[in-house]
């Protein structure tokens, strides 16, 4: 079959079960995608747009790429020339084969290749300079590898060294960065148990648990502290996948949760510290004005807020449909008070 006549097919909704060698295979995709990159785009007539355009053309590539299929035995073992060895890979994101009633499947090469390089980024771990060591993100879980926002807490002045809460950790980054810098106690809060066991494992790693207790909760845990630490996700906008709910908080329900609790959590005198780009409002996502208007309404105020520009490659790619908001993105701490 030639690369044309699989990208037809997938194109149309045709799924295409590979039986031939894996390298082949992943040949056949990369010839899918040169065809996917060769269609025309409309110029967007705004940010909004852009973004809409954005999200709607990589749904569609998703979809057609994720057209081709590689058979898994039942311990996730691929019977095919030239494959991989993939049983750790799926194990950590599909959990243990059950030997007593397993079965053979079959996945997505483009979802296999992912949890291949996701498995890679758990066993290499990505280094953060505030730390000095490296964190180990699960399949699943947002890997910091954005460094600035990392920098920010690294370096905003710290209101107490008592106690703070990590509202949404993750893999545990800025619960470590906390404890690092000398905060006697950290508790550490989420609701994904994926996350829940990828912060715990970092935390182990990097001696710090008996500084940090790391938690299932929805945003707070019990009790109040003098400083409570959020970055939640940046872009109101709906995931199409698990995997993009780090990213994306349909109509900001995470933001308005952590801004409305965060007075009735706070110990007298302290401080909220709101983790935040305003990459929505460069979309057109969000209007300028609407945070300091959630802010208001929680009966918050502003205390200060730091900055810093983007360092990452996207940034500076002209060629990226989002260029322009990319160039213009400040991400910033906020450290909130109760009014």
């Amino acid at each position: 079959m030639t690369a044309d006549a699989a990208y037809r097919l997938a194109s149309e909704g045709t799924a295409l079960l590979w039986q031939g060698d894996y390298q082949n295979a992943r040949q056949l995709l990369q010839a899918m995608a040169r065809r996917i990159e060769r269609k025309p785009r409309k110029r967007p007539a705004s940010p909004l747009d852009a973004f809409n355009a954005h999200r709607q053309a990589q749904a569609q590539r998703a979809r057609t790429l994720g057209m081709l299929l590689i058979p898994l035995e039942a311990d996730y073992s691929i019977a095919l020339r030239r494959a991989p060895e993939v049983k750790d890979a799926c194990r950590e994101a599909y959990g243990p084969a059950d030997a007593g009633g397993a079965t053979p499947s079959v996945v997505s090469l483009r979802e296999l290749l992912g949890l291949i390089g996701a498995h890679e980024w758990r066993k290499k771990g990505v280094e953060i300079p505030a730390l000095g060591a490296r964190i180990h993100p699960y399949y699943g879980v947002f890997s910091p590898v954005r460094g600035e926002y990392v920098d920010l807490v690294a370096r905003a002045p710290l209101p107490a060294r008592s106690l703070a809460f990590d509202i949404g950790t993750g893999t545990g980054v800025l619960a470590s960065v906390l404890a690092k810098r000398g905060v006697a106690r950290v508790v550490a809060t989420d609701t994904d148990a994926r996350a829940l066991a990828c912060a715990r494992e970092n935390i182990e790693r990097l001696g710090l648990s008996d500084q940090i207790e790391v938690i299932e909760a929805d945003l707070f845990p019990p009790g109040r502290a003098p400083l409570i630490v959020c970055n939640p996700p940046w872009l109101p906008a709906r995931p199409s996948s698990p995997i993009e709910r780090a990213i994306y908080d349909a109509d900001g329900g995470m933001l308005r949760g952590f801004l409305d609790g965060l007075a009735a959590h706070l110990e007298p005198g302290g401080q909220g510290w709101l983790v935040l780009s305003d990459f929505a409002v460069h979309l057109g996502l969000r209007s300028a004005d609407a945070l300091q208007a959630m802010i208001d309404a929680a009966g918050l105020k502003v205390i200060g807020r730091d900055d810093i520009r983007p360092m990452h490659p996207k940034a500076a790619d002209s060629t990226d449909p989002l260029y322009h908001a990319r160039k213009a993105e400040v991400t910033s701490l906020w450290r909130l008070g109760a009014k």
